[in-house]
């Protein structure tokens, strides 16, 4: 019961620790590296360095990286408003901010964003994701549907062009 405890625990402080390291700068060492500290109901402590954790990982294989001083550049150049197809023949915006937030021209969605190994994985308050990939020499946009995971089928792939390649 203890561990069920302390993965939840975890898994929720770091669900809040990880939009706050996005929007700062990454710590210059190791030993200035931001903790976490769970504090378990029976009073004991327990303290993660947040610059030895990779990823944390959930039960049907969400997963949310922590940043790193080699991830948050590549992580920079999917800031910005990006235009996508709806995979019915049109266009729509997706606007990435530094603070994990992202909005949807469709519906006027918002939603918050992780960088996860290379990609902008994007979900949204309706419960729909997407995904924007680097493929090949362009990106696109992978859609799903509310239910699903970024590793089941896309319900549509478009392409994808950042019109603010430049932080906003």
């Amino acid at each position: 019961m203890r561990t069920i405890v302390s993965v939840a625990a975890l898994s929720s402080l770091i669900c809040l620790a990880v939009p706050v390291c996005f929007a700062g700068a990454p710590p210059s060492s190791k030993s200035a590296a931001a903790t976490v500290t769970i504090v378990f109901k029976d009073g004991h402590r327990q303290a993660f360095n947040l610059a030895d954790i990779a990823r944390i990982e959930f039960p049907g294989g969400a997963a949310v990286s922590t940043p790193s001083a080699a991830n948050l550049p590549s992580r920079g150049r999917f800031l910005g408003k990006w235009k996508a197809g709806d995979g019915q023949g049109s266009d729509f915006y997706i606007t990435l901010e530094d603070t994990g937030d992202a909005k949807r021209s469709i519906g006027d969605v918002h939603g918050t964003w992780v960088y996860i190994n290379g990609e902008a994985h994007v979900t949204w308050d309706d419960g729909a994701q997407d995904a924007i990939r680097k493929v090949g020499p362009s990106f696109h946009k992978y859609a799903y549907a509310a239910g699903k995971s970024f590793t089941d089928a896309p319900d549509n792939v478009t392409d994808a062009h950042n019109t603010t390649p430049h932080p906003i």
